[in-house]
């Protein structure tokens, strides 16, 4: 007979929504200015709300608003880390999980974050369930080591994560679809998903496409979109994304790719 529940060890890997203020008013205006009110733009990420490098936090905050302020571009928030303890009841009656300092331990994943000067910066989470330390500076990383190679195309709705390696993609990324990457991303075909190069932080990866066309791309963190379009000089061309300049000033930068 089968039992009525079991619990079995498993790995969910959510987004975190790193805040550096909690008022909702200017992050609705940031993640306006970022996404250009796409809404859905994350297709129901689950997502960890991270206040801890918020510079002030007052009293209160209104959890219930800046859930539904989350959700409304697709993110599914589940849980709370960094919040001093007068602001944890609060948020477990809003329906957020709060983390410990063991769950800053865990390994990053991926990140997603602003051009312009942030408010709010979007990353992945690691895998729920995973061990191990914390994760280094991100200036100290190594490079990445090994390579997955994808020899196909990458479908709308699905997703590729190298870890811990570099990623080669011999077809196309559809929209829709998303690879991610620890190291750096190739792709021999066009480019026409999101891509997000450098996830656990490595400043020196880059993406490389002979077919440039994304939806989304990011590099350790930063992170730049194309709704009003993309550069002529790029569009549809072989090109190169690498970040210049040091820490909060960094910009991801874009340039044609010279291969004859």
């Amino acid at each position: 007979m089968a039992k009525p529940i079991e619990f079995k060890a498993g790995t969910l890997t959510a987004m975190s929504a790193v805040l550096r203020e909690v008022d909702n008013v200017r992050l609705a205006d940031a993640l306006q200015v970022m996404l250009g009110g796409m809404g859905e733009f994350f297709a129901g990420e689950p997502t960890i709300i991270d206040i801890s490098q918020a510079k002030s936090l007052p009293d209160r905050v209104d959890w219930s608003g800046l859930q539904s302020l989350l959700r409304r571009y697709g993110l599914q928030p589940v849980a709370l880390r960094g919040a001093p303890e007068h602001l944890h009841d609060a948020a477990r009656r809003a329906g957020l999980a709060v983390l410990g300092d063991e769950a800053a331990k865990l390994k990053a994943a991926t990140t997603v974050h602003p051009v312009a000067a942030p408010v709010a910066e979007v990353m992945a989470e690691p895998a729920v369930g995973s061990t191990g330390a914390a994760p280094a500076p991100a200036d100290s990383l190594p490079p990445s080591v090994g390579t997955m190679v994808v020899d196909r195309t990458i479908r709308s709705g699905q997703q590729i994560y190298a870890k811990g390696a570099d990623l080669v993609i011999l077809g196309a990324v559809s929209n829709g679809a998303e690879v991610i990457a620890d190291g750096s991303i190739h792709c021999y075909g066009p480019l026409r998903g999101r891509a997000i190069a450098g996830a656990a932080g490595n400043r020196q990866a880059r993406i490389f496409t002979t077919n440039f066309g994304p939806e989304l791309i990011s590099v350790a963190g930063v992170f730049r979109t194309f709704e009003k379009g993309i550069p002529a000089a790029i569009a549809g061309k072989p090109t190169q994304a690498q970040l210049r300049g040091e820490d909060d000033k960094a910009a991801l930068v874009l340039d044609p790719l010279k291969l004859d």
